[in-house]
């Protein structure tokens, strides 16, 4: 699984354990890199084709895993003395092809897009509690992206 472009993203691939019954898939160990403590899980729903316009947490670290369905996250730093300064990078996590966590650290802008019938899952495991307060949000055209490809 190749890494992403933009600094400080992770993409680490997870196992799944085929058992007897049902299998076992990995999720997030507290060895594992991207993993800055622990504040909440939460889980969050995105119905096929919608899209969840750009949002960055000024403070959170977000570690996802997306259980149903599929995901593309798009992923914009604007992060001035970033050494990724301006780019924008488009990743897809699913189950069945490519299982994996995404870390993002803060102050990168995400926007994400459900690409599975009726609907994706996806789990955060955040490093703090929600605050309300440490999130910005703008419109989904503030940067260009063609959703459609």
């Amino acid at each position: 699984m190749p890494q992403p472009d933009i600094d400080g993203v992770i993409l680490t691939p997870l196992r799944v354990i085929s058992a007897p019954g049902g299998d076992v898939w990995h999720g997030m160990k507290r060895t594992d890199a991207g993993y800055a403590g622990f504040g909440e899980a939460y889980f969050s729903t995105i119905h096929d084709g919608a899209i969840k316009p750009w949002k960055r947490h000024l403070r959170m670290t977000l570690n996802l895993v997306v259980l149903v369905g599929e995901i593309r996250f798009v992923l914009r730093d604007e992060r001035p003395g970033s050494a990724s300064l301006g780019q924008m990078q488009s990743l897809c996590l699913s189950p069945g092809k490519n299982y994996g966590r995404l870390t993002v650290p803060p102050g990168l802008w995400m926007a994400f897009q459900g690409r599975a019938a009726p609907a994706s899952i996806l789990i955060n495991m955040a490093d703090m509690l929600h605050d309300p307060d440490e999130i910005e949000r703008c419109p989904l055209d503030t940067f260009v992206f063609r959703w459609d490809a």
